[in-house]
């Protein structure tokens, strides 16, 4: 086994996005291939309803496929194919935009006024930017959840994870999406195959990811231990680690333990053109979404 060196620990950054909703962007609009299969990943999360309540009125994809996963409130969702449904506290949907699609999403605080989730990004291969859009809908109680004697918790948001298997199928880049919380003070290893990209994202407490350079049996938090030793350790707050090639990741959570998502996928490595909520192969094929979109015919028949 061997750990995945950590490439890179950085905050996620505050920008604006829809109709004025104030979140914090992890990445996106970068280097295409740095994360692929991913190409962006937002953090939604607010308590003023000033900040998020406009929305993200209706807007265009093609050739990607998002995920939103909710944490706190709810977001109302429809799109130019008449669907139309709510995503509560704990839910999460896997949309294929594939050949495209107008939708709009518009979040709610809960009594609160809380409004907390994430959005991802995934590309699509070339063969599969023009395929059928389509939704999968997934509530919390189908989500399994794994709970360790340690008292680790993982719920298997997307993909196959110590034997059980999240609910949402048929995604082009094979993904691994966990929802992982390790409690004060414990040392934990996760396996994750050598052919995927992979990055975890920060949003509770606080903790240490081991660098591949860290002796056997040695993982230290100066938060925990007082001194120093070769970790990377991060705030919970909106923190985003990149890491290298290797089959396990290993995290020693601080004093108010560590929530964390953990995401990984295979790489598509092929040309990225990409203009806003269009990701296509070529510029020519973004100038023609750009054209079906102004004379009405972005839109596909069902066939």
């Amino acid at each position: 086994m061997s750990i995945r060196p950590t490439l890179e620990t950085r905050k996620a950054q505050a920008t604006m996005e829809g109709a004025g909703v104030h979140l914090h962007r992890a990445f996106g609009f970068h280097d295409p291939s740095e994360l692929d299969p991913f190409l962006l990943f937002d953090d939604f999360r607010n308590e003023d309803p000033a900040q998020y309540e406009r929305g993200f009125p209706w807007h265009p994809h093609r050739g990607i496929e998002t995920i939103t996963y909710v944490l706190s409130g709810s977001v109302d969702h429809a799109d130019s194919l008449g669907n139309k449904g709510s995503l509560g506290a704990g839910d999460v949907q896997w949309m294929t935009a594939g050949s495209g699609i107008l939708h709009q999403e518009m979040p709610h605080g809960n009594a609160a006024g809380q409004m907390h989730g994430f959005q991802l990004w995934g590309n699509l291969p070339s063969d599969l930017k023009m395929t059928a859009p389509r939704y999968q809908d997934v509530t919390s109680g189908e989500i399994p959840e794994i709970i360790e004697d340690d008292g680790t918790v993982v719920r298997v948001v997307v993909g196959q994870f110590w034997g059980r298997r999240g609910p949402v199928d048929g995604i082009a880049a094979d993904p691994q999406y966990l929802d992982i919380s390790v409690p004060p003070g414990v040392r934990k290893t996760f396996p994750v195959d050598t052919y995927r990209r992979a990055f975890a994202y920060v949003f509770e407490g606080s903790g240490a990811f081991a660098d591949a350079s860290t002796p056997t049996g040695v993982l230290l938090e100066k938060e925990v231990q007082g001194q120093e030793v070769n970790i990377r350790d991060m705030s919970g707050n909106r923190t985003l680690i990149r890491f290298g090639s290797g089959d396990e990741v290993t995290v020693q959570a601080g004093v108010e333990g560590l929530r964390f998502l953990l995401v990984s996928g295979a790489p598509i490595a092929e040309p990225v053109a990409w203009h806003g909520p269009i990701v296509m192969n070529t510029q020519a094929e973004l100038r023609t979404a750009v054209q079906e979109l102004q004379n009405g015919t972005f839109i596909k028949p069902a066939h």
